[in-house]
């Protein structure tokens, strides 16, 4: 059979013709109606009082920390299982990013050891909902308002994710979501930050056009510096159309992960766990290899079959952040020993990925 791909975007063009013909016609490709719509659908949806887009989460996550005025002697506690974006903005700023181990089974931060981390020069805690798992964020939401620190989500994986009834996107003071191809929402590169608070949201919509707030005259009155992350309007229309079944995209990635946790559980492979009250996206269908599974060989041994990858990776073992800190999480290590991501997406046939990983098992 040919090989079973680990992506495949929830659009067609089809469905976004009519509307790129209308943006060509218009010659409006930026900061157009479309724009305004998807901030607008995208507040709505997550519950959250303000939406601003990005080019993607890497880039709000860089935005909140200059927000939040982090720079060096600062330190941020963030999830130690995650893709380096997640540490990388830390750095950048000049701050130093504080590793919390995560749980073996949610492969999420641990309340207790976020709580042995804080110290006096802790700015904020970035949580990271591993691969599109909120389980927890509650809780550490409860913690870092205790203690006044500044909760930034990396929800980058977790549109269309939610706990205890609250979606991602109004649960932290700030999120950051991707639209990145791997996402349940494709722009092709994107992203966006939402809020609750009506003071940060006049500081980004400051900052995210250049600085301008309003007009000197015939002209734009720029009363401080700023940025340019633009999302266009094309790519607006793609999130437009994604956002509006996503929780027909969250169930369905749901069944497939029942019958993968039906089949793969037969041959030893242990499911990420999310709550009981935790609706959970499946941005990733990620397992712990069986005991004594090589797991790097069993990926090579798939290719040409299925495409399959690693879960993620421990922030802290990286070469770059081992060689500066040598904080090394165990728990982070370990699962990105030992996790496997499968593909995910309508029409997969989940039979014929686990007959596919039985022949290379035997």
């Amino acid at each position: 059979m040919s090989q079973i791909r680990l992506m495949r975007p929830y659009i067609g063009f089809d469905e976004v013709e009519a509307e790129f013909r209308e943006v060509f016609d218009s010659g409006i490709f930026t900061r157009g109606q479309h724009v305004d719509a998807f901030r607008s659908e995208l507040a709505a949806y997550t519950g959250a009082k303000h939406a601003f887009l990005t080019t993607s989460a890497t880039t709000s996550l860089w935005v909140c920390l200059k927000l939040l005025g982090i720079g060096p002697g600062d330190e941020v506690i963030v999830s130690d299982f995650s893709f380096p974006a997640s540490a990388n903005v830390i750095e950048d700023v000049g701050a130093r990013p504080v590793f919390a181990d995560v749980c073996p089974e949610t492969f999420n931060m641990r309340p207790e050891v976020l709580e042995a981390l804080i110290g006096p020069r802790t700015k904020a805690v970035m949580f990271v909902d591993a691969l599109g798992n909120p389980t927890g964020i509650t809780e550490i939401k409860r913690i870092c308002s205790a203690k006044r620190i500044p909760l930034i989500e990396d929800a980058a994986c977790a549109i269309g994710s939610s706990e205890k009834g609250a979606r991602c996107g109004a649960i932290a003071d700030l999120t950051c979501f991707s639209f990145h191809p791997r996402k349940l929402i494709s722009t092709g590169e994107g992203g966006a930050i939402t809020t609750n608070s009506d003071e940060w949201a006049d500081w980004l919509t400051v900052k995210l056009a250049h600085g301008a707030n309003g007009m000197k005259g015939v002209a734009l009155d720029f009363v401080d510096y700023g940025y340019n992350f633009r999302l266009s309007e094309l790519q607006a229309v793609m999130g437009r159309k994604q956002l509006a079944k996503i929780d027909s995209i969250v169930r369905e990635r749901n069944e497939i992960r029942e019958r993968y946790m039906e089949q793969l559980g037969e041959l030893g492979f242990v499911a990420q766990k999310s709550g009981s009250d935790v609706v959970y996206n499946v941005q990733s269908m990620v397992f712990r290899v069986p005991e004594g599974c090589d797991r790097d060989r069993l990926i090579a041994d798939l290719r040409g079959t299925v495409e399959t990858t690693i879960g993620t990776y421990a922030l802290s073992s990286g070469s770059y952040f081992l060689s500066k800190y040598r904080d090394v999480q165990p728990t982070a290590a370990q699962l990105e020993a030992t996790t496997i991501t499968f593909p995910c997406f309508t029409g997969l046939d989940v039979g014929a990925v686990a007959a596919a990983v039985r022949a290379v098992l035997r």
